[in-house]
């Protein structure tokens, strides 16, 4: 499957995210390798809770002179919390990984088939714990243009990418408390505008808007 330059791509206006170099963007990311344990104890305000490792993989390419970032919609599946969701290529670290590098390496190996080979890695963001107790470590990285991939249709119904430059559009989002006022899991939550018909919103965006403010911090 080859990801291609959608139409909505079209000339934005010009952003500073899009001066940087690879070599920037490495530099204003945190540099370190998360070791990989298979959990985490964290102290929350209900106590302690356990939170499993995992790993996404955040791919940047450059098109026409513009960063572009790649998402995929997962797959639908009945009892599947995430299911349908936008997000990045990732899941839950395996034994077999060395460190959360090597998790979301591997998951977007088997997700989107791009091979680690091909990614240049240029660092990680904070982790971030999410509702269904797992703490997710974003790993950055960017590829050459353009690339063939391959979904695992179990898991991923579509890829596509959004430009960095309407990403950091304080007017494309919002923040809204989901589900509802006086829900018992009631949070703050973010929620971009739909792009080419695809809501980002949740972790996913929280994770996307940690990456636009680590490249706009100098």
């Amino acid at each position: 499957m080859d990801l291609g330059t959608p139409s909505q791509h079209a000339r934005f206006d010009c952003s500073p995210v899009d001066a940087l170099s690879c070599e920037t963007i490495r530099a204003r990311l945190r540099p370190r390798d998360c070791p990989a344990p298979p959990y985490v104890e964290c102290d929350t305000a209900a106590g302690k809770r356990t939170y499993w490792r995992a790993a996404v993989l955040l791919t940047l390419y450059r098109h026409a002179g513009a960063w572009h970032l790649i998402f995929i919609r997962r797959a639908e599946h009945a009892g599947d919390r995430h299911s349908g969701e936008v997000g990045f290529p990732g899941g839950r670290w395996q034994p077999g990984d060395p460190s959360c590098v090597d998790t979301a390496l591997r998951e977007a190996e088997e997700e989107i088939g791009l091979p680690r080979s091909q990614v240049d890695l240029l660092g990680e963001l904070r982790p971030l714990r999410t509702v269904s107790e797992f703490l997710v470590t974003p790993v950055v990285g960017c590829i050459s243009w353009p690339q063939t991939f391959r979904p695992e249709p179990k898991e991923v119904a579509r890829i596509f990418s959004i430009p960095l430059a309407w990403l950091g559009g304080p007017e494309h989002r919002q923040t809204l408390c989901y589900p509802a006022p006086g829900h018992p899991q009631a949070r703050d939550l973010i929620f971009f505008d739909d792009f080419d018909g695809e809501r980002l919103w949740g972790v996913s965006a929280r994770i996307t808007l940690d990456l636009i403010t680590c490249l706009t911090s100098s």
